[in-house]
C-alpha cells in the first residue's frame, strides 16, 4: 500500500536519499534543528540505462531493482522511487492528453447529433413541402444507429472524465437510445404457417441499457482475474468488510430503524452509517441509491454446515434457488486453516433474481470471507472489488456489495441462530417495472429478510429430505423411506429448474409478445430430454393478500377453476409435509373420478411459502416415470417441464383473506402480485431456432386464459365470502 501512494508524487531525475521526489518534500516550518535531507541528481548515463530498463519492465521487482542499483552505484531505494516517479510521470502525461481531447470530442458528438436531429426535422417533399415519408424513414433509421454509436463513444470519454470530476460527464441532451428491434435481432425467429416471417410488431425483445464495455461476467471470468499486487489489497479490504459488518450487526439505534413493509425489519439509517464508517469504501457513488436491512431468526442447521454451504458456489445456488441464478467462485485466496473454513477467501460472481421476468437481475462481483468470531460463532462477510483498479467498467458499477453477509451462532439440538445484513448500492436510473416498485422500494426484493427466510425454508426441507421416519402427516400409496427421498429429490429439481427459467437471468432471452393490455414474455430454450422449450410469463396485481392466493392455487379442489388441462377438481393421492407450515408439502394430484381423457397422467406439485412470498410448481407425470423414481433411477431428464406461480407480497399482510375491486380505495391493505409461468415441449421444429407462431398464440392463449379463470374465481369467493 506504500508503494501505492508514494506512486503519487512526480519527478524523474531528481532523488533524495529516504523519500520520493525531492520536489514534494520541504521542510516543516520551526524544524530547521532536524537534519536536512540530502538531494541528488542522477548522472546522465544513469538516467539513461533506467529510462531503458523501463521501456522493458516498468515495475522491476526487489531483485531486478537490486541488481540495476549495483550496476548504476545506486541504492535499491533510490531506484525504486526513480521508478515510480518515472510511472507517475508517464500517467500524469497520458491523462492530461486524454483530458484535452474531451471536451472537444465530447462537443463534437453533441453537435453532429443536433444537426442529424435539425436534418430529419427538416426534411421535405419537393413538389408539396410536406415531410417525405421515404425519405424520414431512412433518415430516421440511419439517425437511431448513429446515435447509438455516439453514445458508446460518449460512454467512453465521459469514463476518462470521471478520474477528474468523480462522477461521468453529463451526457448533454443525446436523444435515448434507439430501440432494440434497431440494434439487437431477436433470437427467436417465428415463422408463419405459410412459412412466412411473422410481423416485427409482433415481437419486442426485452433488452436492458446499452453499456460499453465488458459485463460484469466477462470481468469476473477472465483469466487471470487478479494480479499478485492486487491480492493483498483484497485481503485488506475483506478484513476491514470484517470488523465493519461485525459492528454494524451489534449495533442498535440510531444506526438501525423500524421500517419495511410491515415495520418489522430493520431499516440502516444512511446519514448515521456515513458518520460511523466515514471511510470503507468511501462515499456512495453518483446515481447510486442505497439498499440496507437487517434481519434475524433460527435455522435447523448446525454452524459449520451452514458455513460451508455458503462457502460453496454450488451448494449456495442449491441452498437459495429463488434468489441466485448463478455463482461461480472465481479464485480462491485462501481454504482456511487446516480443515476448518475459518480464514477462507475466495472471488465470487453471482447473479441475484426475482422469480419474475420483469425484474431485472443483479450482476455482483465480489469477495467472500469466513472468519470464526469466536467459539461457535461464524461471520461470512461479503464485499464488492470494483474499486480496485482505475476507471472500472460502468457494468460493475451498477450493483455494489457494501459489507453483507451473515452472523452464524450455533445453538443447542443442531440449531443456528442467523443474523443476515444486506448493504447494496444499486444504480437509481436501473429500470423497474411498476408493477414491482413497491417491493424493490421496501427491500423485499432483495433485502435481508427474503434471505433469512428462504434459508429457513430450505434447513426444514432438508430435514424432512433426511428423515429415516415416516411421518404422521404424510399421506398416500409411498410407504418405504427410500421411496419417500426419492420423491422429494424429484421434486426439489424439478423447482430449481422452474426457478432458473423464470426470471430476467442473463441466460434467459425473453421477448415481450404484446397483446393488448396483457404483458406476456415468451423464450425458447432447449429441453434437457429432446426438442426445445417454449416458455410464456406474464405477472399482474390482485386486490387479494399472497396468502390467500396461496391458498387457493395450492389447493388440488380448486385446480380445476383455473387449471384448462385438469378438467375438473383433483384429489391428492400422496402427500408429503416439509416443515412447520401446511402450505409447504411434495404431492401426488391425479384427476378426481374417472376422466378418459387423463389417461395415466398425475402431477407432481410442490408448494412452498414463507415471508418473503410463496411458490407453486408442478408438472406432469406417468406411472412409468413415478416407478423410474420409486426404483432408484433419475427420470429428470425425461421429465415433463415444469410450470408454477409466484406470489409475492404487495403492501401490508395483515389484510382480510380477500377484497373487492372497488373496496381498496377505502381500506389501506395491500395486494399480491402473481407470476405465472408455463412450459410446453415441443418436439417438432421446423429448423433450429425457429417455431411456428400457432405455437406461440396457443401458449399466449392459455397464459392469458389461466390469469383470468384465477381472477374470476376470487373475485367470486370474495363475492360470495366463500
Amino acid at each position: 500500500m506504500s508503494e501505492l501512494h508514494t506512486e503519487g508524487k512526480s519527478g524523474s531525475d531528481n532523488n533524495m536519499e529516504g523519500g520520493g521526489s525531492g520536489d514534494d518534500q520541504e521542510p516543516a516550518e520551526g524544524s530547521t534543528q532536524q537534519k536536512k535531507p540530502r538531494y541528488h541528481r542522477h548522472s546522465a548515463f544513469q538516467i539513461q540505462q533506467m529510462e531503458s530498463f523501463f521501456k522493458e519492465c516498468p515495475h522491476p521487482d526487489e531483485k531486478q531493482r537490486q541488481e540495476l542499483g549495483r550496476a548504476l552505484k545506486l541504492s535499491p531505494r533510490q531506484v525504486k522511487f526513480w521508478f515510480q516517479n518515472r510511472r507517475t510521470q508517464m500517467k500524469a502525461q497520458h491523462e492530461r492528453s486524454e483530458n484535452s481531447q474531451l471536451r472537444s470530442e465530447n462537443e463534437r458528438l453533441r453537435i453532429e447529433n443536433i444537426t442529424m436531429r435539425e436534418a430529419i426535422k427538416h426534411a421535405s417533399c419537393p413538389s408539396c413541402g410536406s415531410l417525405s415519408g421515404d425519405l424520414a424513414a431512412v433518415d430516421e433509421h440511419q439517425l437511431r444507429i448513429d446515435n447509438v454509436r455516439l453514445r458508446e463513444e460518449l460512454q467512453r470519454v465521459s469514463s476518462v472524465a470521471a478520474r477528474y470530476f468523480g462522477r461521468p460527464v453529463p451526457t448533454l441532451g443525446l436523444v435515448p437510445p434507439a430501440p432494440a428491434l434497431l440494434t439487437t435481432p431477436p433470437p427467436l425467429d417465428l415463422a408463419g404457417s405459410s412459412g412466412g416471417a411473422a410481423t416485427l410488431g409482433l415481437l419486442n425483445p426485452v433488452v436492458t441499457d446499452i453499456l460499453p464495455g465488458p459485463t460484469v461476467a466477462e470481468v469476473a471470468l477472465r483469466p487471470g482475474a487478479l494480479t499478485e499486487s492486487e491480492k493483498p489489497i483484497v485481503v485488506e479490504l475483506a478484513m476491514a468488510a470484517l470488523e465493519e459488518f461485525l459492528r454494524m450487526i451489534h449495533s442498535d439505534e440510531p444506526l438501525w430503524m423500524k421500517g419495511g413493509a410491515d415495520g418489522s425489519t430493520d431499516i440502516l439509517n444512511t446519514d448515521e452509517y456515513y458518520r460511523q464508517f466515514p471511510g470503507g469504501l468511501g462515499p456512495r457513488p453518483f446515481a447510486l441509491k442505497s439498499e440496507a436491512s437487517r434481519d434475524g431468526g433460527l435455522v435447523i442447521m448446525n454452524g459449520a454446515t451452514l458455513v460451508e454451504a455458503l462457502m460453496d458456489a454450488e451448494k449456495w445456488m442449491e441452498m437459495f434457488p429463488s434468489i441466485v441464478a448463478k455463482a461461480v467462485t472465481v479464485e480462491v485466496l485462501s481454504p482456511g486453516i487446516g480443515m476448518s473454513p475459518d480464514g477462507a477467501l475466495q472471488l465470487m460472481y453471482a447473479e441475484l433474481q426475482v422469480l419474475s421476468p420483469l425484474v431485472q437481475t443483479r450482476e455482483v462481483y465480489f469477495v467472500r470471507y469466513c472468519k470464526q468470531a469466536v467459539d461457535k460463532v461464524w461471520a461470512v462477510v461479503d464485499v464488492s472489488v470494483d474499486t480496485l483498479r482505475d476507471n472500472p467498467p460502468p457494468s460493475l458499477l451498477r450493483c455494489r456489495r457494501r459489507p453483507s453477509g451473515c452472523l452464524v451462532q450455533d445453538m443447542p439440538n443442531g440449531y443456528s441462530q442467523v443474523t443476515w445484513l444486506e448493504h447494496v448500492e444499486v444504480e437509481e436510473q436501473q429500470s423497474v417495472h411498476p408493477l414491482f416498485r413497491s417491493l424493490a422500494n421496501t427491500g423485499l426484493a432483495f433485502g435481508a429478510r427474503r434471505w433469512r427466510a428462504t434459508l429457513q425454508r430450505h434447513c426444514e426441507s432438508l430435514v424432512s429430505l433426511l428423515a429415516s421416519n415416516i411421518s404422521p402427516r404424510d399421506l398416500g400409496v409411498i410407504q418405504t423411506p427410500e421411496g419417500r427421498r426419492a420423491m422429494l429429490r424429484l421434486a426439489h429439481k424439478m423447482t430449481r429448474r422452474f426457478c432458473s427459467t423464470i426470471s430476467a437471468s442473463t441466460s434467459n432471452t425473453w421477448l415481450n409478445l404484446s397483446s393488448g393490455n396483457d404483458d406476456v414474455r415468451i423464450m425458447m430454450r432447449e429441453n434437457p430430454g429432446d426438442g426445445l422449450l417454449l416458455c410464456a410469463a406474464t405477472s399482474t396485481w390482485l386486490p387479494f393478500s399472497r396468502i390467500h392466493v396461496f391458498e387457493f392455487l395450492r389447493h388440488e379442489r380448486s385446480r380445476g377453476e383455473w387449471d384448462v388441462l385438469a378438467n375438473g377438481a383433483m384429489e391428492k393421492m400422496y402427500h408429503i409435509a416439509e416443515g412447520q407450515h401446511p402450505g409447504n408439502n411434495v404431492s401426488l394430484l391425479r384427476p378426481s373420478g374417472s376422466n378418459p381423457n387423463q389417461g395415466n397422467v398425475i402431477f407432481l406439485q410442490e408448494s412452498c411459502t414463507d415471508a418473503s412470498g410463496s411458490l407453486i410448481v408442478y408438472a406432469p407425470v406417468d406411472f412409468s416415470t413415478l416407478n423410474m423414481v420409486l426404483q432408484g433411477e433419475d427420470p429428470s431428464r425425461v421429465m415433463p417441464p415444469p410450470s408454477g406461480f409466484v406470489i409475492l407480497p404487495d403492501g401490508p399482510e395483515n389484510s382480510p383473506s380477500g377484497l373487492l375491486l372497488n373496496e381498496l380505495d377505502s381500506q389501506s391493505v395491500g395486494g399480491s402480485i402473481l407470476t405465472v409461468s408455463i412450459q410446453i415441449a415441443v418436439t417438432h421444429v421446423p429448423s433450429l431456432g425457429k417455431l411456428n407462431i400457432e405455437s406461440v398464440n396457443t401458449i399466449s392463449n392459455i397464459i392469458i386464459n389461466t390469469v383470468q379463470k384465477i381472477k374470476s374465481a376470487l373475485q367470486c369467493m370474495a363475492t360470495t365470502g366463500s
